[in-house]
């Protein structure tokens, strides 16, 4: 049974992604409880994207966003938490692309080289048949020539055998033998 690869890549995507939503759960559960995890790697990023933001909402609504406040340490963790488990997400579906990108790459070029190599299979038996073809039309060249020599030697046959019977002196009647 022959399965279709893209039903086989989505599944496999759908899969990767149900594993990949408890562990990024499971990280964000260990980044609200450990003081390192939040401290250096969750808050600087959600900070950050508070900053940035708050500074992309007020200048679209036409205010100076000269200084944004910072979030406090528990939004800022839950913030960074989700980013961390939203980035985690996005990663292995980025990932799954890639690898299907890659497999469609290699599949298109074992292809190519199947074409290829065919290709060249037909290519020499071309010329193989061109040369077949080339001692086809010579000895069809040759059979007529060969026709008419043997039909101009029987035909010579013929007239050496009308000549010889011409040539033969008639066939006098007996001559009365003397008497001596």
């Amino acid at each position: 049974m022959v399965v279709g690869a893209f039903p086989m890549a989505k599944l496999l995507y759908l899969g990767i992604r149900q594993v990949s939503k408890p562990l990024a759960n499971r990280i964000k559960e260990a980044a609200r409880r450990s003081e390192f995890f939040k401290t250096y790697i969750c808050l600087p990023p959600a900070q950050l994207y508070h900053w940035v933001e708050m500074r992309t909402k007020m200048r679209i609504m036409g205010f100076s966003a000269a200084a944004v406040k910072p979030l406090n340490e528990g939004a800022a963790a839950e913030l960074g938490a989700e980013l961390l488990g939203e980035g985690i997400i996005f990663m292995t579906a980025c990932s799954c692309l890639m690898l299907e990108y890659w497999r469609h790459q290699l599949q298109h070029l074992r292809k190519e080289k199947e074409r290829r190599v065919a290709r060249e299979e037909l290519r020499g038996e071309v010329g193989h048949l061109g040369l077949a073809l080339e001692e086809l039309q010579a000895q069809v060249h040759a059979a007529p020539m060969q026709l008419a020599l043997e039909e101009l030697r029987a035909q010579l046959q013929e007239v050496r055998a009308v000549l010889c019977l011409q040539d033969l002196p008639p066939a006098s009647p007996a001559e009365p033998e003397s008497e001596e």
